[in-house]
Parts: structure tokens; sequence; C-alpha cells
């Protein structure tokens, strides 16, 4: 009966020593036929020291298996020798005593023997060489290896030398982010408790405590910059809350946020705080003081604004919400491309707007307005005075509007001058109240001109107009007490004894 148990593979069936010899795994793949592995010229392969594989970039082909010589081998290759010497000795004795003379038999004898000794030792010297030979092809062998081996080495100290770097350079890194986190959470803490202490010093009963946090706020958003929205924000707040009408000191603090605002709003210097937006819908505001300011979006809507308000020299963009009740309203030189919205608002003394650039649309729709003047400004886009009141005079000498102008359903308490006013677009008077004098002398009209069903209480003058078509009259009327002068080719009829009736041919 046939033993059956498990063999062990030849390649795991002997010992080898690392030094001895290194497997090479190659990479390219694996012959179909044979299994053997398919080394490709110039492949990175990968070397098996002991346990583990190491690649070696650009190995030479994995050499032929050594096997041990046995040592039988030697005494077979020595016995070889001393029967092909025997052999050789034997055949040349025999060829000696084929000799018929003593004398030559005996020399013939010893040649013979000489000869045998001379092929035993060459033979003996072969074999001494091929070992020599395979010594020399094993030490090379040795060599090549040693070479391997140490290519892998050095490789695998420069693998584990630039793992070490990029682990230390991790860690510098790392511990430089913590010590930023650290900073950056300590810097906000302590923000964060100035902020605080600075709003509960605001909100403190005594006006001069209130007065230190308006300060310690301001102070607060000049060395920090991304706070100074929320700063601003806070400001706008204070002065959005009610507060009594005859307490001197809250009036004084009031001031002071104010002047607080505007100090940042000029960009004349470092104190220039940018991109602020105003937020004072409702604020109650004292004498506001923002000449020569740059506003981004400023709403003032439904505040109440008393003594003076100044807009002088202010650069707007975005959106100017001034539906509010003011006493005295300057915006003089005001320049930019915002919208201004004077919807609803009231004042009841003087608006000026001499010399304003605006770039913008301009609304004035329901307002009402003391004695207003808008002497040399400049309007781009369309502006509108529908159904508002303008209680004292109302001068425009030198406006130069560059986009419509509507002024449908106004009331014009006191004299209305247009003098050398420019209109480069369509002009809309329909149902205009002109409560005193009218004057359009000469002005320049490049669009149409409508003065349909208007009202002209007193003089009315168009002296030197130039106009691009002609104006409509369309039923306006003009009062019988006082001297006009109308357009060429206006057809003038009197109605009764107060009005003169306009009509177009």
């Amino acid at each position: 009966m046939r033993r059956v148990g498990l063999s062990r593979p030849p390649e795991t069936a002997r010992y080898r020593s690392p030094r001895q010899i290194a497997r090479q795994v190659p990479v390219a793949g694996h012959d179909s036929g044979s299994g053997r592995p398919v080394v490709e010229p110039g492949a990175p392969r990968r070397v098996r020291i002991g346990g583990m594989l190491w690649s070696v970039p650009g190995a030479s082909p994995p050499d032929e298996r050594l096997r041990v010589m046995p040592w039988w081998l030697v005494l077979v290759g020595l016995l070889l020798a001393a029967l092909l010497g025997w052999w050789v000795l034997h055949w040349l004795l025999g060829e000696a005593d084929s000799a018929t003379a003593p004398d030559t038999r005996a020399t013939l004898r010893i040649d013979a023997i000489r000869t045998g000794l001379t092929v035993v030792a060459g033979t003996g010297g072969g074999l001494a060489l091929l070992l020599a030979a395979r010594r020399q092809w094993i030490s090379e062998r040795a060599q090549r290896h040693q070479e391997v081996v140490a290519a892998a080495d050095q490789a695998h100290r420069d693998r584990v030398q630039a793992h070490t770097e990029a682990v230390a350079e991790a860690g510098q890194r790392h511990q430089e982010r913590q010590a930023e986190t650290a900073a950056h959470d300590a810097a906000e803490r302590r923000l964060t408790e100035l902020y605080t202490r600075a709003v509960e010093l605001l909100g403190n009963d005594n006006a001069a405590v209130r007065l230190g946090g308006l300060h310690a706020l301001e102070r607060l958003g000049q060395d920090n910059p991304a706070q100074r929205t929320t700063i601003v924000g806070v400001l706008c707040a204070y002065l959005r809350m009610p507060s009594p009408d005859d307490d001197a000191r809250e009036t004084e603090v009031r001031r002071s946020a104010q002047r607080v605002l505007t100090r940042h709003l000029r960009a004349d210097g470092d104190a220039y705080w940018p991109g602020m937006r105003l937020d004072l819908t409702g604020a109650r505001l004292d004498d506001f003081d923002a000449a020569g300011c740059t506003l981004d979006d400023a709403d003032l809507t439904g505040a109440t604004c008393t003594g003076t308000t100044r807009f002088t020299g202010a650069t707007v963009t975005g959106r100017l919400a001034l539906g509010a009740r003011f006493d005295t309203l300057v915006l003089d030189e005001v320049a930019g491309d915002a919208t201004i919205v004077l919807d609803d608002a009231r004042v009841t003394g003087g608006l000026s707007a001499d010399g304003a650039e605006i770039g913008g649309r301009l609304s004035c729709r329901r307002a009402t307005l003391g004695e207003t003047s808008w002497r040399g400004a400049t309007f781009r886009r369309t502006v509108t005075f529908d159904h508002t009141t303008v209680t004292g005079s109302a001068s425009f000498r030198d406006a130069v509007f560059h986009g419509g102008l509507s002024m449908e359903h106004t009331t014009f308490g006191g004299e209305a001058g247009f003098r050398r006013a420019r209109f480069a677009d369509m002009a809309l008077f329909r149902w205009t109240e002109f409560g005193a004098d009218a004057s359009f002398a000469d002005a320049r009209f490049a669009g149409a001109a409508s003065f349909g069903r208007a009202r002209f209480h007193g003089p009315v003058s168009f002296e030197g107009v130039t106009l691009a078509r002609r104006p409509l009259f369309d039923q306006a009327r003009a009062t019988t007490s006082g001297t006009h002068t109308w357009p060429d080719g206006t057809h003038v009829e009197r109605l009764d004894t107060d009005w003169l009736l306009l009509t177009d041919p």
C-alpha cells in the first residue's frame, strides 16, 4: 500500500539564507503556459529579503537557483580520472608488450607509464580548473546579490528618511495650526469680552457711562475691521431707540453716536470704514452732519431729523432713502449713482441741492417741501415730483435733466423758476398748479413738453425758450391778472373774468 501524505513545494522544501539568494518578483505578470514570472526589460521588481518585499527599480533578471554540489561528485570525478588513467596505461602497456626487442619493450613500458600518469594529472587538473571556475562564478553571483541587497537597503533607508521627514513636517504643520487656532480663539474671546462690555456700558443709565461705551465701540471697530459692520449696526440701533425730548444729556449722547458714525464714513484717512450701510429707519437725529461722507445704502425712512441735516458734498451709491421729517435738508454738491428717494418726505424749512450731480433716479412723490433749490443740479436719469407740494419758492435755474422729468399734480405755492434749464427728454407738467410766477425763460426743450390742464395763478414767461417741438397746453388755464409770454403758436382765449384757456391747434 502506498502512503499518501502532504508533499512540500520545492520552493519551500529547502531553507535558503537571504545572503544566499534574493527571490525577485516581477510586476509585469506570468507566462500563460508555464506560469513562471515574465520580466519586462527595465520594469521595477520586488525583492524578497527574509520575510519582507523590497522594490528595486531596474533590477537585473532573476538568476537560476544555485544548487549545492554533492560531495560524491568529487569522488566520481576522481574515480573517472583514475579509470581513464588506468585504461590509457593498460592500452599503452599492451602496445609496449607487442614489441619484440626487450630494450624497446622496456622503453615503451616506461613511456606508457609516464603517459598514463600525465593523463591522470591532466584530468585532475581539468577537474581542479572546473572547480575553480565554479568557485569564481559563485563569488561573482554573491557579489551581484550583495549589490542588489545594498540597493534595496539604500532605497529602504531613503524611503524611511523621506517618511520621517514627511511625518515631522506634518507634525510641525499640525502644531502651527493648533497654535494659530489657539491664538484665534483667544483673540475672539477677548474681542467678545470687549464687545459685551462696551454694549453694557452703552445701556447704562448714566449718560457719561454711555458716552464711554460709544468710544469703546469706536476703538473696537477701528482696531478690528471685521467687527465694523456689527458696531455700525449697534450705533444705528441705539439711534433708532426712542428717547425723551427734554433730556439734554441723552441728546448729547445721540449727537456723539452720530459723530462716531459720520467720522468713519469720510474717505480722507485711516479712520475711514468702507462699505458701511446705515439703517436709521425711524431714528431720531439732531443736526445730523454727513457732509463729505461716502454712503452705501443709507436709509432714513420715517426718521425725525431736527435742526439741519447735511449731506453736502457726499458721495452716494446704492440707495439713499430720505422719506423722513426734516427741519432743514442740505444736499448741495451731492454726487454718485445712487437712487435718491424723497417719497413722503416732510421738509418744513428749506431743501437745498445746488450743484448736485445725481447719477441715479430721483423720486420725490407725495412729498411736502418748504423752499427748495436745485440750481445748477444735473440729473442723469428720470426725475419725478408727482403729487408733491412745495409751499415756498422752487428754483431749478440752470438745472440739466438728461432723463425724463415728471411733475404731474405738483403744487408750487411760491415762485417756480426754470430759467436756462435744459430738458433733454420728455418734460411733463400736467395738472401742475403754479401758485405764483412760473418762469421758463431761456430754457431748452429737446424733447416733448406737456402742460396739459396745468393752472398758472401768476405771470408765466417762456421768453427766449428753445423748443424742438411745439409744447402741449391741452385745456391749461392761466390767470387773467398777470402778464404772460407764451411760445409761438400757442392758442389763448378768454374763458371768464379770472381765467384764460390755452388749447392746442
